[in-house]
């Protein structure tokens, strides 16, 4: 794990802090439709159901969605058990993490951007 993944999953875990992470594929799914979230990061080893779902969604929603990480380290980050979906609810938080996201794509990194 590069460094700069490292850095993205201590954000997760202050965003989580924050109190503005929504976790689970339920959760992240009503944070979507209602307008609440403002980033949605799938993993990288989500079903190919939930990831479609979630890319689905978030089109048609008009939400930003990254595919990022592992569901055991994303869980982790924010001190649950594995989570294939992470939706974050602050407009700001979101940003930060985006850019942080952007960065790794463009340095060749395990990431996708979805609009």
């Amino acid at each position: 794990m590069t460094k700069e993944e490292q850095g993205i999953y201590s954000f997760l875990g202050l965003c989580m802090k924050a109190g503005k992470v929504t976790s689970g594929e339920t959760g992240t799914l009503q944070n979507i439709q209602s307008g609440k979230a403002k980033l949605v990061i799938v993993s990288l080893d989500a079903s190919d159901n939930t990831r479609k779902e979630m890319l689905n969604k978030c089109k048609s929603h008009n939400v930003t969605v990254q595919v990022f990480g592992q569901k055991d380290l994303l869980g982790l980050s924010i001190g649950k058990s594995e989570r294939s979906s992470l939706a974050i609810t602050d407009q700001g938080l979101a940003k930060a993490l985006l850019q942080k996201l952007q960065t790794i794509e463009q340095n060749g990194g395990e990431t996708n951007v979805k609009d």
